[in-house]
């Protein structure tokens, strides 16, 4: 929606806008990445890891992924770049911009939540896997290592 309001338009004019907003996401991604590896690195043997938003531990883990999904996007300037290369070519000419544009990014949304369910199903059906105190290691330091090295291409990304 900020894409087809304009706010793209207005990181692509501002060079000091698009950077404050690439090194905020930079630091964010590298902080969510580092804190995964240091979680797998200091916690007693046999024990699982901790995630970092506690209350994931506590059982609602929706809102905590849904907020860490929503804040990386919007720390992300090349999300907007994304749907500012990819919309217009879609919209029809004598349509409003911004009503077809955040009508293909809620199709955008809809796909996306569509393969994440059957990402989310595939987990619950190896959950008993994943939930070893191993696998949760291996892929928290997976994860982390590649969010930490998104965080850093992007600090070191040009324009």
């Amino acid at each position: 929606m900020l894409t087809s309001a304009g706010v793209t338009a207005l990181l692509t004019a501002s060079h000091l806008a698009y950077e404050v907003l690439r090194w905020a996401g930079a630091c964010y991604l590298v902080w969510m990445g580092l804190s995964m590896l240091w979680a797998t690195r200091h916690r007693r043997p046999g024990r699982s890891v901790q995630p970092i938003d506690e209350t994931v531990a506590a059982g609602n883990d929706f809102f905590p992924g849904w907020r860490r999904g929503t804040l990386t996007n919007l720390l992300n300037p090349k999300m907007g770049a994304f749907y500012v290369a990819l919309l217009p070519q879609f919209i029809p000419s004598g349509t409003s911009p911004l009503a077809f544009g955040v009508l293909l990014t809620c199709v955008h949304i809809l796909l996306g939540t569509a393969w994440s369910a059957v990402l989310v199903l595939l987990a619950h059906r190896l959950r008993t896997v994943l939930q070893r105190p191993a696998a949760r290691q291996l892929l928290d330091r997976v994860t982390g290592t590649a969010i930490t090295g998104f965080g850093i291409r992007l600090a070191t990304s040009g324009h």
